[in-house]
């Protein structure tokens, strides 16, 4: 199941070096693709948003 980051993201770019697989695309909000997301959860640990999460 791939992560997904939801709209309290600040942009703030602490995800993008944790992911192994580059799945995390840059914006306003920043979001993973699902297709390329490892399901690792190294995003989520460092989010000091706590905008990332599992899918549902």
């Amino acid at each position: 199941m791939a992560y997904v980051i939801s709209e309290d993201c600040m942009a703030c770019g602490t995800c993008l070096d944790e992911c192994p697989v580059g799945a995390i695309s840059e914006g306003d909000i920043y979001s993973i693709d699902p297709e390329l997301c490892a399901d690792c959860g190294a995003c989520a640990e460092v989010c000091p948003a706590g905008a990332i999460s599992p899918a549902e």
